[in-house]
Parts: structure tokens; sequence; C-alpha cells
């Protein structure tokens, strides 16, 4: 045990991911340790979670779990896509940058189509101008638009936002799919109803994150529109997907949205970030590059900073531009973790 915690790094913001599993998701996983369940999903705790999901989203969703958000983004826009079709995304969005090509193996080979957006949100100018600008047989049709929520800069589309990009995919005819890895972000910062940055906005289709929020393992592919749904379960039979103790990935849910523990949880990494953020905002060197909106805080730093703080043991990611850092708070994160942070930060800017 001591080896093992000599290598785990304890000052660490590189990302959400790090975090161990919060308590209620831990609890109802031994909840549902307790006596012999049918599999599949054939069990009760999976027939809650799915029900409690259509209570939290106040309508008639079809609901799956995943064991992962790469296997989630996939088969979900797999679902939605033929062959020839293409998906449009942000630049930096997680299924162009992060998902070693999945979504264009589970669909055949459908083109994924980058446009621009100013902190990570996509434009709809951009959008039109990739819909509009061939229709020829040669081009791969445009068919699904995937924006994520909360977006891989730690910004948040507005219900209002959202709502433009779900008009503009009705009137040329395509889908709309929200990559929700940090969903219970979005949420707690925006303080609505979930079916108003979902369904009531035109999202077909959303991959809700429970892993980023405090789960062991596991995501809920929502569909909102139920007939996109049609065959799923054997998308992911055939992928390795279908868990044969599904209660183990469905029980955290059921506790994590009976006790409000899952949006208790994001609203505390949202406020660490923005702990974090306002604290260095002036310190010399450091220049907050994008809105801290959810529970990340992109810096400029120089390369005295990012080496000072990796001398004294912080671990954050530097992968988005020469000099830029992005700092990820988690439902784990503390306010002594911030200040230590914060100090060091202090002393070596000078």
């Amino acid at each position: 045990m001591e080896d093992v915690q000599r290598v785990v790094p304890r000052y660490q913001f590189a990302s959400d991911n790090y975090a161990g599993i919060c308590p209620e998701a831990l609890e109802a996983m031994a909840e549902a340790n307790v006596g012999h369940l049918p599999s599949y999903g054939a069990d009760l705790w999976t027939e809650r979670a799915c029900d409690m999901l259509r209570d939290f989203f106040e309508t008639d969703c079809q609901v799956f779990f995943v064991f992962n958000g790469t296997a989630a983004n996939s088969l979900a826009l797999a679902s939605l896509c033929r062959s020839y079709h293409s998906i449009i995304c942000h630049e930096l969005a997680h299924i162009e940058t992060d998902e070693c090509g999945a979504p264009e193996f589970f669909s055949n080979g459908t083109k994924i189509l980058l446009v621009p957006g100013a902190h990570g949100k996509v434009e709809p100018a951009a959008i039109e101008h990739a819909i509009t600008r061939r229709s020829d047989i040669h081009y791969p049709k445009p068919r699904v638009l995937s924006v994520t929520q909360s977006t891989e800069l730690g910004t948040v589309y507005t219900p209002q936002e959202l709502a433009t990009l779900g008009e503009l995919c009705r009137q040329h005819g395509l889908r709309l799919h929200m990559d929700g890895s940090r969903f219970a972000n979005a949420l707690a910062t925006l303080q609505v109803a979930p079916r108003s940055i979902t369904w009531e906005a035109g999202v077909d289709v959303l991959t809700f994150g429970g892993t980023k929020s405090g789960m062991a393992v596991g995501e809920a592919v929502v569909f909102f529109n139920r007939e996109l749904a049609e065959e799923f379960d054997y998308r992911c039979k055939q992928a390795g997907q279908l868990a044969s103790k599904m209660r183990f990935l469905a029980a955290p849910w059921v506790w994590m949205l009976r006790s409000g523990a899952m949006l208790r949880h994001a609203a505390h990494a949202n406020d660490c970030a923005q702990r974090l953020a306002a604290a260095v905002a002036a310190l010399p060197g450091v220049e907050i590059v994008h809105p801290c909106q959810g529970n990340a805080v992109f810096m400029a730093l120089p390369p005295r900073l990012i080496d000072g703080l990796r001398a004294r043991g912080w671990i954050f990611y530097t992968f988005i531009g020469s000099g830029q850092a992005r700092f990820m708070c988690s439902w784990s994160t503390t306010e002594a973790d911030i200040a230590a942070l914060v100090a060091d930060f202090a002393e070596i800017a000078g």
C-alpha cells in the first residue's frame, strides 16, 4: 500500500478522471452487491435507473448504459448515420481529438467535418457553410451535428444557443447529438431544468457522463427520439458494451440522482475551479484564456511558472497550444487543495 501511495500524485489537477469513486456511488455498488440478480440489464437496479433518468429529463426517453464515453459517443453517432454521411463538430471536439477514430470505426467510415468557434463552441454560420457548401454526390452528406456540453474548453452552451443549433439542424434535416461527459457541470452552472438544454432544444441523443461525476465506470446513452434507438441494444452487444452485471453500472445512477449528489458534486467542482481562476487571475504572467463556466480553468502561463509548479509536484495538462495549461477540478477537490496550489502560484510568480 505504501508503494502505491508513493506513485499516486496528490497534487493533481490534470483530470476529473483521477478522482476516486464518490461515497454515494460506492455505497450504491455495495448495496447492489447483495444477493443474486438477473444479468444483462434485466435487474431492478437498471430498471430504476432508467425510470429515474426519464423523471430527470421529464420525458419518455430510451436509456442504455455502457462502460465508457468513447463507446457512448461512437455507438450513438453510428446509430444516427450511414457510412456515406458526415458528422459536423467543433475542431477541438473530443470525438475528433481523443477517440482514436472510434466514431468512424463504428459507423463504417462516416466522415467528421470540423468547424471553428470561439471558446470551444460551434458557430452557426460555420455549421451552415459546412452543410451547404456542396450538395453533390462526391461530398459526404452532412447528417449529424455533435456538440459538447460543457465544452472541451470549459465553457457552457446556454438554452438559447442550443435552441438555435437545434432549429438549424431541423432546417437542414440533421440530427443533434450532445456529448455530455460533463453534462452535470453544465447543469450546475446554468441552474435550469435538464429538459431545457436537451430535448426541448432539439437534442436527439445525449451521452450523459457518469465517470467524471464520481462513478467508477458507466455512461448513459439517452435517446430523446426513441425511433433512433431501434436495435441500439444490438450495437452495444456487438461492441462489447453489454455488461453482464449491469446493476453495477446502473445502481450509482439511482443513488446519485435520488440524493441530488450528482449536481451537488458538479457544483462543488465548478466552485473550486472558479475559486482557483479568481485567485490566480491577477498574478504576474497568468492569463485566463477561456471563461471559467464549468470545472476547468485554462491559463496561458510562462515556462517558469509551468516548470516551477511541476517541480513542486503539481500535475496538470499543457496540451492546447504553447504555454497554455488546463487545471481540472473534481468532486474530491478540497479547499485545501486550492489554497496550496494558489500559494505555490503566488510564490513562483513573485
